[in-house]
């Protein structure tokens, strides 16, 4: 859905050194912008426009059987990309907008181009929280293919700086809205008729899943490709991460968590939400430090924290 008025809402309200108004401008013309969400920072496109799509393949160095996310304002926008049975609306009417993705059929004549959804007959969609995010889709009138604005399989982006250091000159446009709150990617949920299967875990819980679907998720063991984040070596610093650890060695940068200080922590309190909040934080400081090694202590996997271990595993898979 391309906008069409001449004048473009928000464009003397600026994050940063960048207004709505110009990275309307740059999204409209086929460019890339940087643009925080509740969970990680993007990098966004019109996910109709082919062209605008392989540019943020080619910024993040992505592999092309990597689906991308398409941003919407709502659930009457997604349902113009996707078809929505009577479980995916009702996530989507509960838990939007929010860090949900809901990978559901696309639609007949879903307009997103190829490359966005990899080849596969569903999409990925989201509506986000984040009121610069929600700006941007609004004033701009496109749905937004918005992967993390990083180097494929690098840390995640929680900040500005940090999409300025991974991405450089292929994110010319950053809007700045601070630090993400979630700090963690939305948790993935593939809907169909034998009703759903987590794809992702992320701040959105299995527990509140199965709250309102009336059931579990039902296992997902294909082992193919669906949704973003599925890589096996993901999220990754460029240094190697030792998991488990009570206690640092030598050569390691710890961190922390609960009653393992660290030379940082999550959460001195075992806060799995603090924890990840700070995660993609903290293994970006890691990953910058002197020490050539990372270590992290363990983290309970209940809740929250399966996500917190789905991506410290990835992290520290060999690339």
């Amino acid at each position: 859905m391309s906008g069409s008025n001449d004048h473009i809402d928000g464009e003397a309200r600026r994050y940063g050194t960048v207004t709505i108004g110009e990275a309307v401008v740059r999204l409209r013309e086929g460019g890339l912008v940087a643009v925080p969400t509740e969970t990680v920072y993007g990098l966004a496109a019109d996910s109709t426009d082919a062209a605008a799509v392989a540019e943020i393949y080619r910024a993040k160095g992505r592999p092309d059987f990597n689906p991308l996310i398409v941003h919407v304002p709502d659930l009457a926008a997604a349902r113009k990309l996707g078809q929505f049975n009577q479980l995916a609306v009702r996530f989507a009417e509960v838990l939007w907008p929010g860090p949900l993705t809901l990978v559901v059929p696309k639609a007949e004549n879903c307009p997103v181009a190829a490359a966005v959804t990899a080849g596969l007959d569903t999409i990925a969609l989201r509506a986000p929280a984040h009121p610069v995010m929600c700006e941007l889709l609004d004033a701009s009138g496109l749905y937004l293919a918005a992967p993390s604005a990083n180097r494929s399989g690098a840390i995640s982006p929680t900040t500005a700086d940090h999409v300025a250091r991974s991405l450089g000159s292929a994110a010319p446009l950053i809007l700045d809205g601070g630090p993400c709150e979630q700090g963690i990617e939305s948790t993935i949920v593939a809907v169909d008729g034998s009703g759903f299967r987590i794809l992702r875990p992320g701040p959105v819980t299995p527990a509140q899943l199965a709250a309102i679907a009336g059931k579990p998720a039902v296992p997902s063991v294909s082992g193919k490709i669906e949704a973003p984040g599925q890589l096996l070596s993901h999220y990754a610093p460029a240094k190697p991460v030792r998991l488990d650890a009570q206690i640092a060695r030598s050569d390691e940068y710890h961190i922390g968590f609960g009653p393992v200080a660290g030379n940082m922590s999550l959460s001195a309190g075992g806060d799995l939400a603090e924890a990840a909040s700070r995660l993609f934080a903290a293994l970006h400081d890691a990953d910058a430090s002197e020490k050539p090694k990372i270590a992290v202590a363990p983290i309970g996997n209940t809740g929250i924290g399966l996500a917190l271990n789905d991506r410290l595993r990835r992290a520290a898979s060999s690339k």
